[in-house]
C-alpha cells in the first residue's frame, strides 16, 4: 500500500475540501507565490482542523473478541471437566493469567477487546453446584450418588450417565436447573453479576449473553443471545431454554421471548446463529421449518432478530463447501461435514445447501423476491465456541474445545466423537482453532459495540488478527487507494460492510474499496478475493469469486485464476518465515459482470501465506508423531459481512 502525492477526491475529502472550494482557492490571490490566499486559508480552516483525526465521525478501530465462550456453568462443559467460572473466563480475555482445568497455565498473547460468555441456558450452573455439594442436590438420592462418584474418582463415568440422561430426557426432574427455581435464578445472576464486575466501558466490554441450544432430532440449531443492556434490565428475565412446557426447540419461540423481552425492559437483544454445518440441512430452509412452511412473518422475523452469523469456530468453517462452490480452489476449509451435531446422521449433499453462509446468501435473495424480506442478510463474525472458559485459540497457544483436549500428547491422536451407527467418527485433530469476531464500532463499549452488530459493519477472522476495511459504492476510482486512511474516502463516497446499495446510476457499476493489513503476529497476506453471488434473470442461483488484489508479481492464468503464493512452513520445527506475502493489500475493484436488473451481494475473503496449524506446534512440542491425513498447516483469512445491491429499492 503505497501513498502518492497527488490531489484526488478522495484527498479533498480527506482534508475536508471540496472541487469546488479548491477552484475558488486557486482564483484567489495568494499573498505568496505557491501559498493560499489569507482569506480562503481561513476558509479552509474553519471547514477542517489541522489535524486529519479530529472530528471524525466514523468507527477508525476493529474491535476483537468472542460471542461464544463456555465455562463450567455449561451442562457439557461441566461433564467435560470444566471448573473455571465466567468470571475466571473474563479474567483472562481481559490478559490475566489462569490455571485451566487442566492444571495448567494459560495466558493470552494480546488481550481481548470483549467477550460474551454464553452459557448454556438449559440447567445452567447444575454442574457447578454439584462439584460443591450443594445441599439441595445431595438431599436428591441420584444427586447423591453422582457427587459420591466425583469425590471417589470416578468423576469421567458420572459425567457420561449425567449427559447421557440429559440428552435422552431422563434427567431427574427433582435435579432440572429450570428458569423460575431459586438453583436456576442463582446461576443467571452469578453470570450477570460476573459482567457487571469486568466490564470497563474503554478498556473492555463484558456483554450478558447466553446460548438457546435447540437439538431437534441431532440436528445444530443453536443460538447465542447477546443483550445490548446492563443488570438493571437483564435482570428482569431469566434466559429461554429448550424445556418444555416453558421452553421450545423451535427457533421461532426464542423470537417470541426476545420481542417480550424488549416490550417488558424497553432493552435490545440480538440472536447469533452457529454451526450450519452440523444442521443436516435445516439450518437455513428455504421451504419449511418445524412443519410449517416458510412465509413472509418467518422471513421478516428471522431478517429482524438474527442480524449476524457465526461463519466460523471450534467445530468447522461454515463459508463455502467444494461440493456447492466447485470452482473455489479455497472452499475446502477446515470442513466438518460428515454428520450433524451428535453424529446421529451422516451427511449428504443434498443437505450442505441449507448449511454453509455463502449458500444461505444467495438463498435469501430468492427468498426475497418471494417474500420481499430477505431472512438471511446477516453479517459475519467468527467466534470459539469453546467450552473451557478460555478463549485461547491462537495456533501455538490452543487450549482446545474441551478441557480433555486441552494441551497434551494425547490429544494429537484421540478421538473426539464416533458412532457407530451412523459410521460419522471425528478426530481430535480435526478440531479447528478458530475464531474471532471482528467489529468496527466507535467505542469499546456495550452500547457501541452492540450497534455495529446490528448494522453488521463486523467481520469474521480464523483466529489471528487482520485488519479488514470495504466499502461499497458508484463513485470509486483507483486514486482512491492511494491513501493511508481509506476509511475517509469509504464513508464519504460509499457504504461500509453490512451496508446496501441500490437505484444504479445509469450506465455504472459499483465499485468497492478493500483493504487489509496483516496481524503483526500472524503471516503476511496471500491475496483479497471479492465473492459475489446474485439471481439471474431466469431466476437461477449463481456465485464467482475474484481475485482483486494480491502480493508478488505474480499473474493470472487463462481462467483468470492467481497460482499459489508458495509457502515458508517447515513442518518439523513448526516456523515459517514472512518471505513471501504482503504486509498490507488495497485496491479498487470494479464489477464488470454487473447487471442492475438483478439482485446481488459482495462479501470480501482475506487469504493470509500457510503457517504451521495447531497440530505442527503440538507435534514439535510433545514429539508426537501426527496420525496419516493430520491437517499440519493453515491458511488463516477473515470473511467480511456481504453489502448487498437490490434494484428494487
Amino acid at each position: 500500500m503505497q501513498t502518492h502525492h497527488r490531489i484526488t477526491t478522495s484527498a479533498l475529502a480527506f482534508l475536508g475540501l471540496t472541487l469546488a472550494s479548491l477552484t475558488a482557492q486557486e482564483a484567489a490571490p495568494a499573498s505568496d507565490a505557491g501559498t493560499l490566499s489569507k482569506e480562503a486559508a481561513d476558509a479552509a480552516h474553519k471547514k477542517r482542523p489541522y489535524s486529519p483525526y479530529a472530528d471524525r465521525k466514523f468507527p477508525t478501530r476493529p474491535f476483537f473478541g468472542d460471542t461464544h465462550l463456555h465455562t463450567g456453568f455449561s451442562m457439557d462443559a461441566g461433564a467435560f471437566g470444566c471448573r473455571l467460572t465466567p468470571r475466571d473466563a473474563l479474567r483472562f480475555a481481559r490478559g490475566e493469567q489462569i490455571m485451566a482445568s487442566s492444571g495448567q497455565p494459560a495466558k493470552l498473547s494480546r488481550p481481548l477487546d470483549f467477550l460474551v460468555v454464553a452459557d448454556h441456558s438449559d440447567n445452567m450452573g447444575f454442574f457447578t453446584d454439584l462439584f460443591a455439594g450443594k445441599p439441595e442436590i445431595l438431599a436428591d438420592p441420584t444427586g447423591r450418588k453422582w457427587y459420591d462418584m466425583i469425590q471417589s474418582g470416578k468423576g469421567g463415568a458420572a459425567a457420561l450417565e449425567i449427559i447421557g440422561q440429559f440428552s435422552q430426557g431422563t434427567f431427574p426432574k427433582a435435579l432440572m436447573y429450570l428458569p423460575g427455581s431459586r438453583a436456576y435464578r442463582g446461576a443467571w445472576q452469578e453470570t450477570i453479576a460476573a459482567a457487571e464486575a469486568y466490564n470497563e466501558p474503554g478498556r473492555f466490554t463484558a456483554f450478558i449473553g447466553y446460548e438457546w441450544t435447540s437439538l431437534d432430532k441431532g440436528n445444530n440449531l443453536h443460538r447465542n443471545v447477546i443483550f445490548r443492556d446492563n443488570a438493571d434490565k437483564a435482570s428482569q428475565v431469566e434466559p429461554f431454554t429448550c424445556v418444555p412446557p416453558m421452553g421450545s426447540t423451535n427457533p421461532i419461540d426464542l423470537w417470541k421471548w426476545m420481542d417480550a423481552y424488549e416490550k417488558k425492559t424497553g432493552g435490545s437483544v440480538l440472536a447469533i446463529a452457529h454451526n450450519g454445518n452440523l444442521s443436516n440441512g435445516t439450518m437455513f430452509p428455504i421451504v419449511e421449518a418445524f412443519g410449517k412452511a416458510i412465509d413472509r412473518e418467518y422471513a421478516e422475523t428471522r431478517a429482524k432478530w438474527e442480524r449476524l452469523y457465526e461463519v466460523t469456530q471450534t467445530k468447522g468453517d461454515g463459508e463455502a463447501h467444494p461440493f456447492l462452490s466447485p470452482n473455489d480452489e479455497f472452499a475446502d476449509y477446515e470442513l466438518w461435514d460428515k454428520g450433524n451435531l451428535d453424529a446421529s446422521q451422516a451427511k449428504k449433499n443434498d443437505m450442505l445447501e441449507g448449511e454453509y453462509a455463502r449458500s444461505a446468501l444467495k438463498l435469501g435473495l430468492k427468498l426475497e423476491t418471494k417474500f420481499g424480506t430477505n431472512p438471511y442478510k446477516f453479517g459475519m463474525i467468527g467466534s470459539t465456541d469453546a467450552h473451557t472458559g478460555i478463549v485461547s485459540i491462537e495456533e501455538d497457544n490452543f487450549f482446545g474445545k474441551t478441557t480433555p483436549q486441552e494441551p497434551s500428547p494425547e490429544r494429537m491422536t484421540a478421538m473426539f466423537m464416533n458412532n457407530p451407527k451412523s459410521g460419522v467418527k471425528i478426530m481430535d485433530w480435526e478440531v479447528c482453532s478458530a475464531g474471532y469476531a471482528a467489529v468496527w464500532a466507535e467505542d469499546n463499549t456495550r452500547a457501541s459495540l452492540w450497534d455495529a452488530m446490528q448494522r453488521k459493519e463486523t467481520y469474521a477472522t480464523t483466529g489471528s488478527r487482520l485488519v479488514v476495511r470495504f466499502f461499497g459504492g458508484w463513485d470509486f476510482e483507483k486514486a482512491d487507494a492511494d491513501t493511508r486512511s481509506p476509511a475517509v474516502t469509504g464513508y464519504t463516497k460509499g457504504v461500509p460492510m453490512g451496508g446496501d446499495l441500490s437505484n444504479a446510476p445509469a450506465g455504472k457499476s459499483p465499485s468497492f474499496l478493500v483493504a487489509a493489513m496483516k496481524d503483526p503476529l500472524s503471516g503476511n497476506l496471500d491475496r483479497i478475493q471479492v465473492i459475489k453471488g446474485w439471481l439471474d434473470a431466469k431466476g437461477e442461483l449463481q456465485e464467482k469469486v475474484y481475485d482483486v488484489v494480491w502480493s508478488g508479481d505474480r499473474k493470472p492464468d487463462a481462467k483468470g485464476k492467481v497460482p499459489s503464493v508458495g509457502s515458508t512452513v517447515d513442518l518439523e520445527n513448526a516456523t515459517w518465515t514472512n518471505t513471501i506475502g504482503a504486509p498490507e493489500l488495497i485496491t479498487v475493484w470494479k464489477d464488470p459482470d454487473f447487471d442492475a436488473k438483478l439482485k446481488a451481494f459482495y462479501y470480501v475473503r482475506v487469504m493470509e501465506i500457510p503457517t504451521p496449524r495447531w497440530t505442527a506446534y503440538d507435534a514439535k512440542r510433545f514429539g508426537v508423531k501426527p496420525l496419516p491425513g493430520t491437517r499440519m498447516t493453515i491458511v488463516e483469512r477473515a470473511y467480511t459481512s456481504p453489502i448487498w445491491f437490490n434494484p428494487a429499492k
